[in-house]
């Protein structure tokens, strides 16, 4: 199964930088250029193991998932229940430890997934290393640039 990963060190804590990577809503579409719409389904309000969400890519792609582990500040996984016809599998997990000068927040991303039908997998994999491996350091790049956006930083402290 192909792997994806990007990482970024970002100069907040790793609880800030934690709530800043579980924002919704407005201030989730300030820093995650990934994101189109997402909302919590099965009438959750907050993230948690188990919880389903929703999520619309800016492109119009559609998917339901869930959330695998949700370990505050330090982890949270998720794994896709269904999705674009390409992906017979799809999961993530993001992953937060302290810098090792203590003066912010390793953030890693990883992104695992397999493509359908048999016959494509090998082209569709190659592909979305390049395309998935892109969006993800788009993505997390934004996350970075959340972790100093006043107003995403505001909305997390409330």
């Amino acid at each position: 199964m192909p792997v994806v990963t990007a990482e970024v060190l970002v100069p907040v804590d790793t609880a800030t930088a934690f709530a800043v990577s579980q924002t919704t809503g407005e201030i989730r579409r300030r820093w995650d250029p990934f994101i189109g719409e997402q909302r919590f389904l099965d009438g959750a309000e907050l993230p948690a193991k188990d919880v389903r969400t929703y999520t619309r890519q800016r492109l119009g792609f559609t998917m339901i998932s869930h959330y695998v582990s949700y370990a505050p500040p330090t982890n949270v996984g998720m794994a896709m229940d269904s999705g674009p016809w390409f992906f017979e599998k799809l999961g993530g997990g993001w992953r937060f430890t302290p810098s090792e000068d203590g003066m912010g927040t390793h953030a890693v991303w990883k992104y695992n997934f397999s493509c359908r039908p048999a016959w494509l997998a090998p082209i569709a994999e190659w592909v979305g290393v390049r395309v998935l491996g892109f969006e993800i350091r788009r993505r997390i790049a934004g996350f970075a640039d959340g972790c100093q956006d006043p107003e995403v930083l505001a909305a997390v402290q409330q």
